[in-house]
């Protein structure tokens, strides 16, 4: 399970050095592997200095400005989009943008099922056991004010998410309604596709490039080009050091992890303070390079959110459903829990690469949405630990 953590971690440092990146470009103009490769080594120092109070009250106003920008983003485009608001209501629902999606009991695609079991997984999994969060939850005061902070991130999660899929719809508008302006954007995708640069407009109007690719970049070029100058800019730094303080705290937590999990459990128990710092410099360089290998990876996925979402949910399945088992069943010892996480990564492990299978072994194919990964695997573990543990009882 420590191995799956680690895995969570790379993931989510690439996506976000690769989301960041797209701002960046569109503000720099430069190549996304440089962007990439200097965030990398940016990080990885900013970590081997920083702490984790700096970072935590660095995430409160970088969380402020963010949100207050979001918020100033969708006037703007309401503001923009000729009809204003209730075009965007119109617009939005005759494509059923405001939809969440068919509400048949079908997991083998994206239905509100499907992402309601996701997000519920998924979010116990990041506010109950991923140390990014729980390192946070050592930094309150006492136990009432890390409760307090939960909940209040539960709270907020749901109108600041909301805001953001507003935004999503208001471009997919603004962009429908000033084709144009989205020239820059196909320009750079072409370039990366092709290695070509091509600057006329009549072929990068007849250029048709699907709406996921696209996707991940109007955001940012709409910040650059439309924004104020000056908040534009705030933007852009708070955004870029908010993905910082992110990823330091995924370098921070993995490096704990290698030290206390790994190091000071099987290679040297007695570990003085010299020897511990240095492992926890090391496994800080070594990560912020894996992190960066895996943004670089990133380059050319369709969708961002897509790709997160996927690897995560491989990753923290099994974690979960050890953490579930161990909590809530008090008969499960070392040999049923190691069974069921056997069976768990096995199960995880059929479903992320049985549809690479080819079309003969059709029957062998998980024909799940990628998203149940998370849900399935997690169960897997929790249900066969409780079976087992019963097993064990009667025996």
């Amino acid at each position: 399970m420590v191995i799956g953590y680690l895995l969570t971690q790379l993931a989510r440092m690439g996506s976000i050095m690769f989301g960041v990146a797209l701002v960046l470009q569109a503000l720099l103009g430069l190549e996304l592997v440089y962007i990439i490769l200097v965030m990398g080594i940016l990080v990885t120092v900013y970590t081997l200095l920083g702490g984790i109070e700096a970072v935590i009250w660095t995430d409160v106003i970088q969380s402020v400005v963010l949100s207050l920008g979001a918020v100033i983003i969708l006037v703007i485009i309401i503001i923009d989009i000729p009809g204003g608001i209730n075009e965007l209501i119109r617009e939005g629902l005759s494509n059923k943008k405001f939809s969440l999606g068919s509400f048949q009991l079908v997991f083998t695609e994206s239905t509100f099922w499907v992402v309601l079991l996701y997000g519920i997984f998924i979010n116990l999994n990041n506010f109950g056991i991923d140390q990014s969060f729980v390192q946070r939850y050592h930094a309150a005061k006492n136990i009432k004010d890390a409760g307090r902070s939960v909940w209040m991130s539960a709270k907020l999660y749901i109108p600041v998410s909301l805001i953001f899929f507003i935004i999503g719809t208001g471009l997919w508008i603004y962009y429908r309604t000033y084709p144009e302006q989205l020239l820059p954007v196909k320009e750079r995708i072409l370039y990366e596709q092709t290695g070509e640069i091509i600057s006329d407009p009549e072929i990068l109007h007849s250029f048709e490039i699907e709406d996921a690719q696209v996707g991940d970049r109007v955001l940012p070029e709409f910040i650059v080009t439309k924004l104020p100058a000056g908040f534009s800019g705030l933007l852009i730094a708070a955004l870029f050091a908010a993905a910082m303080s992110s990823i330091d705290t995924s370098l921070n937590s993995s490096a704990t992890i290698i030290w206390t999990d790994i190091y000071k459990r099987y290679i040297n128990k007695k570990a003085n303070e010299k020897q511990s710092m240095r492992v926890l410099h090391v496994s800080t360089i070594v990560w912020g390079i894996l992190g960066t290998v895996v943004g670089l990876a990133l380059i050319g996925v369709k969708s961002i959110l897509d790709a997160w979402w996927q690897l995560s949910g491989i990753f923290a399945g099994g974690m979960l459903g050890l953490f579930l088992l161990g909590m809530i069943s008090r008969k499960a010892g070392g040999h049923t829990s190691l069974l069921a996480v056997i069976i768990g990564i096995i199960v995880i492990s059929w479903m992320t690469f049985s549809p690479m299978f080819p079309d003969k072994f059709v029957y062998l194919k998980s024909h799940l949405h990628a998203n149940m990964i998370v849900v399935i695997g997690t169960l897997s573990i929790f249900l066969i630990g409780i079976i087992f543990s019963g097993f064990k009882r009667v025996n």
